[in-house]
């Protein structure tokens, strides 16, 4: 056998131990002939750090949870070829199927290959779609008609025809074109996007310069976060690699197609996820948006015509034009075409990237894939889109994934967040947080986003508290409908969906907090009531012991008491109490 050992070392890696698990392994390795490199995520974070073991592309070993200490073992069966030492480190069957239900198509090489290395990536395939249209004279016309013909819509969000927005940037009149590529992945418990640039940066470029071919651009801006150094710092790399490799530049390929790359590094603005409001924020402006008529593909960046797209989306493009666009349309649904990412995050046992076919159901994924719920509680309810989505309940965990199905129960695809909520999850508390997240998130433009968030905002925080009043249902309900129909754009006109998904399905929970001050999962700490049942406390002292504020008092071996006036509510007595003698309500 011929071993090469390869670390997962995207942000969740690294952040899991994996760049220690990397420098424990060099020492042991150097001189030995086996050699010791970088892969980005594969998608199962739950299992970081990840070591992959091949033999040439064979992948012979998975070891998952691996330490620093297991250095050695793994550096010997390396050497040895023999991996019975380290079985106890080899990934289990069921988790392994994780990948195996999976169809990757944007996410195809993420963790296979070398993303500081494109040698590697061209090993995997990339640029044989750019290289094939440079040389073989395929037209603009026909890269635009193979990906109407795949049926591929912006993975961003909005789920828009991506052949129609290029084609409307073609045609539109002028020389001076941009292509763009919205990579301000903001949504809370989003990552695909980071996951892509860090682990198969090329997939992008190439992606990217098949758009700006198409369109007639000659420029490529990639507006990323901030947040995201290693994937800004990986995609400087690849963007180097790729112009001396004479990808990116003038005259690529010895063609009259010119392309050059930029990166512009975004201040982690929400509002800079809809196209106008990162297109102002590219120009030195506020981020805030535009009016729209007219749209980008006519007047964007600087006022000439435009595209832009998100990571996900640039990231299916070459795979398109090397397979063809039948075979990407053969997958998903008669509206929903295609594979789909998504980052499953929450009370979930297996948390990472999911990328399936469209058509699969909630279930499929949360379930079958994700593999149910941690801790053995009961699944309550999927956040889809983020703060623009909304809460869909166990009863429709069988809804099918395609935008139209998912937009029916009141959600949406959005990006492809998806965090998964138990039984101990309180809906009103979920809906003012997303609430908290986008009236903070608003750039202030319209009144109707910028008051009408922060108006909601405060009668949920009154409802948490215990202060809610009757009518504030009505009202609530009221003041979402104004704001999605009164906002200028995306974000307020979605920022009501979480408040009026979870009052459509769960307001029975709004009810209890309203009219019984009580908060039926018991994480509203001022709805919760802690009591010390006399017949069941020994009078251990133990919880009287723990209470950081002295409010349990009693003597020893006698039932002891609550003071609920200096009671805050932080459980640590219930966590204390080995009798089960203090309940709370």
């Amino acid at each position: 056998m011929s071993i090469r050992i390869a670390v997962g070392k995207g942000s969740c890696g690294i952040a899991a131990g994996a760049a220690k698990v990397s420098e424990a392994l060099a020492p042991l390795l150097a001189g030995s002939g086996i050699p010791l490199g970088t892969v980005g995520c594969i998608g199962m974070c739950w299992l970081e750090p990840i070591v992959d073991l091949y033999d040439g592309d064979a992948l012979k070993a998975r070891l998952v949870q691996v330490k620093p200490e297991d250095a050695p073992r793994i550096a010997d069966a390396a050497k040895n070829g023999d991996f019975s030492s380290i079985s106890d480190l080899i990934i289990t069957d069921d988790d392994a199927a994780f990948l195996q239900k999976q169809t990757r198509i944007a996410l195809r090489n993420c963790g296979i290959i070398d993303p500081d290395s494109i040698e590697s990536a061209k090993a995997a395939g990339a640029y044989t779609a750019i290289s094939h249209i440079l040389r073989d004279g395929v037209t603009p016309e026909d890269v635009i008609a193979c990906i109407k013909i795949s049926g591929l819509a912006g993975r961003g969000g909005a789920g828009f025809p991506t052949w129609f927005k290029w084609n409307a940037a073609r045609q539109s009149p002028g020389e001076e074109k941009y292509l763009i590529c919205n990579a301000d992945e903001g949504d809370p418990g989003a990552f695909m996007d980071r996951a892509v640039i860090e682990s198969d940066p090329h997939t992008l470029i190439e992606g990217m310069l098949i758009g700006a071919y198409a369109i007639g651009a000659q420029e490529a801006i990639v507006y990323v976060r901030a947040e995201y150094p290693l994937a800004i710092k990986r995609l400087e790399r690849a963007i180097g690699e790729a112009r001396a490799a004479g990808y990116i530049g003038k005259n690529i390929m010895d063609t009259d197609f010119s392309c050059e790359f930029r990166i512009k590094a975004g201040a982690g603005a929400f509002v800079c996820g809809e196209e106008t409001a990162l297109i102002e924020s590219l120009q030195g402006q506020r981020g805030m948006p535009r009016l729209k008529p007219p749209f980008p593909a006519a007047a964007g960046y600087w006022y000439k015509p435009s595209n832009i797209n998100n990571v996900e989306t640039y990231a299916n493009v070459a795979w398109i034009l090397n397979n063809g666009g039948e075979a990407f349309a053969a997958m998903g649904t008669e509206d929903s075409k295609g594979t789909k990412v998504f980052a499953l995050t929450g009370k979930i046992r297996r948390g990472g990237l999911v990328e399936i076919p469209m058509g699969m159901t909630l279930r499929d994924v949360i379930f079958d894939i994700g593999g149910g719920i941690r801790g053995g509680k009961a699944f309550k309810a999927v956040q889809m889109g983020g703060p623009s989505g909304g809460c869909i309940p166990a009863e429709l965990l069988d809804t099918v994934i395609d935008y139209k199905k998912l937009a029916a129960t009141g959600a949406i695809m959005g990006s492809g967040g998806m965090v998964v909520m138990d039984e101990s999850t309180c809906m009103v508390s979920m809906a003012k947080f997303f609430l908290d997240f986008t009236a903070k998130e608003s750039c202030g433009k319209c009144i109707h986003c910028r008051i009408g968030t922060k108006r909601l905002q405060e009668i949920l925080t009154r409802i948490v508290e215990g202060r809610g009043r009757e009518g504030d249902i009505e009202l609530l309900e009221e003041l979402c409908n104004a704001v999605r129909d009164g906002a200028l754009c995306g974000l307020g006109q979605t920022a009501p969906n979480p408040v009026l998904s979870t009052l459509r399905y769960f307001r029975d929970e709004f009810e209890a907090h309203i009219t019984e001050k009580r908060c039926p999962a018991h994480t509203c700490t001022d709805l919760l009531h802690y009591e010390i049942h006399a017949d069941k406390c020994r009078g251990c002292t133990a919880c009287a012991r723990k209470c950081p504020v002295q409010a349990i008092s009693g003597t020893v071996k006698q039932p002891h008491v609550i003071d609920q006036s200096k009671c805050i509510r932080c459980g640590q007595c219930i966590a204390t109490c080995k009798f089960d003698a203090i309940t709370v309500e």
